[in-house]
């Protein structure tokens, strides 16, 4: 490792460098996290875009008494580098190793636990405001890149922030445009000019002499407005209260340093709330990521000399695919039916509807909240929305889904991907919830694919519907089912026998069918494939109850209020006492790591569902295998 790099065990130590060594030192950096991420994966594009502002911001501020708060989080590899995890970055992501995202039982440093985006400038101001009452003089810093900005949580938090008088800087990286270099030059001097004491004090000086006058104070302030207005788009930011600044080079180390401390001595003052826009590059000096900054934001492990290559042997359609073309193929047959995302396009798998169906597509920007009401505004004039939309992130929406749609009872499909456990983004991204905080809403109805084939059907079924169905479906592939091409659906509310033994009878939710298939084999047990966790296949409970004498659930969700909770309600409603051995998630947040191995730590895979059934109902199995298996 260079040497300045490895001097660097916390930014105290960053600190003692001169100006002069930030720059061959942010080249060490970005270099590490290219070497970093392609030995383990992760994110990489948004990480080289943050690579001088991690370092200007812990050079100039001092943390962690100063505190960062970093929007979304998955821009912190350069952050965790420099606070004392480098030697740890080769455990990223995976099961016992550190996280992808800012974690404050982690490190000092990570003053708050981040994933889901426009959080922080929330943060950063409840951090500041509660400095201010126990009279602490330190710093709060959000940062917050432009597509976090256009949610709604964002600007509530400016709102506020505005005459919170904390301090508070908010520093928006925004990387969806480039300045190019005489402009820069130009936004350089202006930035260092805008935050330096001559300019404010003029500034707060004119204000009181003209306020004698005031129509010259009115023209002056115009004047300044627009003055600042033609370079730099501050009007907005100023309006809330900020003190606006900038844009300059994220990757201007001579541009950012001055700047920022300029910015702390404002704040030292207590001139109220600092707005700083800073412009930077996804994937700012690796040419493939700054080429291709989305097919490089999450990559897997690769040859940073090679780049990303195409798998030899095509694998096997992941659900995403599966939805991406069901959704094509049925807005070729239904022309009422439209897309929603909340700027998850490529995530959700939108990116052929886009493609064919520009008009009928929309991305509103990470605006959960508003991809739910929109939608059910273009149902309300007769359309078929489709919201793709993960698991994690309609959690978001909770009040717009209960109020806005179910209560209305519009007919609408949600497409939740990434339900159930998702590997390396950890307790932030799983699909634990959903079907528990969905199935207590009137007129929703939640389907559980068991694999492709069923999630291409379940879909066209929950298209048919008159009222609000969700279909949820893991990240990733299942167990490599043909896809039909037709459009067919399945009976709705229905499930099917897939497996008849003796004595204890399975009922699989999802993709776990299969695991608990394997163990019924074991077990001689019989095994239901529910398909619906809202509404359960009554007929098909009743029958399982009255033919077996302990029933099991499993599910890829939590256990507590989940589709196992859904069965023990039915069965006290139809009568039935007998024993029910409910499987599912645990009641703590899951971590990251490979996901096989998670759902081992559960105890959802078949040897763990084998085994939990053993200790529950021993007496009751039989030595040898079931009768059949029911195709």
């Amino acid at each position: 490792m260079s040497s300045l790099l490895s001097s660097i065990e916390s930014p105290a130590d960053l600190r003692q460098l001169s100006r002069a060594q930030l720059h061959p030192l942010a080249d060490e950096l970005r270099a590490f996290v290219i070497d970093s991420v392609a030995r383990t994966g992760g994110h990489l594009s948004s990480n080289l875009g943050t690579v001088e502002l991690t370092v200007a911001l812990h050079y100039v501020f001092n943390t962690p008494e100063d505190r960062l708060v970093w929007d979304v989080g998955h821009q912190t590899y350069p952050h965790k580098i420099l606070t004392g995890r480098r030697d740890r970055m080769n455990t990223l992501r995976q099961l016992g190793g550190i996280s992808g995202f800012p974690r404050r039982d982690e490190s000092e440093y990570d003053t708050f636990g981040t994933a889901h985006s426009s959080t922080s400038i929330s943060a950063a101001l409840g951090m500041a405001m509660a400095a201010k009452m126990k009279g602490e003089s330190r710093h709060s810093v959000a940062i917050i890149g432009d597509g976090a900005m256009t949610a709604g949580m964002a600007f509530e938090a400016l709102n506020n922030a505005g005459v919170a008088d904390g301090r508070l800087l908010v520093v928006l990286n925004d990387n969806d445009m480039s300045i190019s270099p005489p402009v820069g030059a130009l936004n350089r001097y202006l930035a260092q000019l805008l935050s330096g004491q001559f300019y404010a004090a003029a500034k707060n000086v004119g204000k009181q002499v003209l306020k004698g006058a005031p129509p010259l104070f009115e023209l002056a302030k115009r004047l300044e407005e627009h003055a600042k207005g033609m370079v730099v788009p501050a009007t907005l930011f100023e309006k809330f209260g900020f003190n606006y600044i900038g844009p300059i080079d994220g990757h201007d180390l001579d541009s950012l340093i001055p700047t920022l401390e300029n910015i702390r001595h404002l704040l030292d003052k207590d001139s109220g709330p600092q707005f700083l826009h800073v412009v930077t590059k996804k994937g700012q000096g690796y040419k493939l990521a700054e080429a291709d900054p989305v097919a490089y934001h999450g990559p897997g492990k690769f040859d940073p000399a090679v780049g990303l290559v195409k798998p030899v042997t095509p694998p096997k359609p992941t659900f995403t695919q599966v939805f991406g073309q069901w959704l094509c193929d049925m807005a070729e047959a239904d022309p009422k039916l439209v897309g929603i995302t909340p700027a998850m396009r490529e995530g959700s798998g939108m990116v052929e509807f886009e493609r064919r169906f520009p008009g009928r597509y929309f991305d509103v920007g990470i605006a959960e909240q508003h991809a739910v009401t929109f939608a059910a505004g273009l149902a309300c004039e007769g359309l078929k929305p489709v919201v793709a939309i993960y698991s994690t992130f309609l959690q978001r929406a909770y009040d717009q889904l209960i109020h806005d749609v179910a209560l209305q009872n519009l007919p609408m499909v949600f497409a939740l991907d990434r339900a159930g456990l998702v590997g390396a983004d950890g307790a932030t991204h799983a699909g634990a919830y959903d079907i528990a905080f969905l199935r207590c809403i009137p007129n929703m109805s939640i389907a559980c694919p068991a694999d492709e084939a069923e999630c291409r059907q379940l879909l066209s079924t929950a298209h048919a519907q008159n009222h609000p169905v969700a279909v949820r479906y893991p990240r990733g592939a299942g167990v490599g089912t043909k896809v039909p091409a037709g459009l067919e659906g399945l009976p709705f509310g229905k499930g099917e026998m897939r497996r008849t033994g003796r004595h204890v009878a399975i009922l699989a939710f999802g993709t776990l069918l299969y695991p608990a298939l394997e163990a019924a084999e074991q077990l001689g047990a019989s095994v239901a494939n529910m398909r619906w966790a809202k509404p359960l296949d009554i007929e098909l409970l009743r029958e399982l109850a009255q033919t077996h004498q302990a029933l099991v659930t499993v599910e890829e969700g939590c256990a507590m209020g989940g589709a196992g909770s859904a069965v023990l309600e039915a069965l006290q409603a139809e009568g039935f006492a007998m024993p029910v051995l409910q499987l599912g998630l645990s009641d703590v947040f899951t971590e990251h790591g490979d996901p096989a191995k998670l759902l081992a730590a559960e105890g959802l895979d078949a040897s763990g569902i084998e085994r939990s059934v053993r200790a529950r109902f021993a007496s009751l199995l039989d030595n040898v295998s079931g009768l059949k298996v029911v195709a």
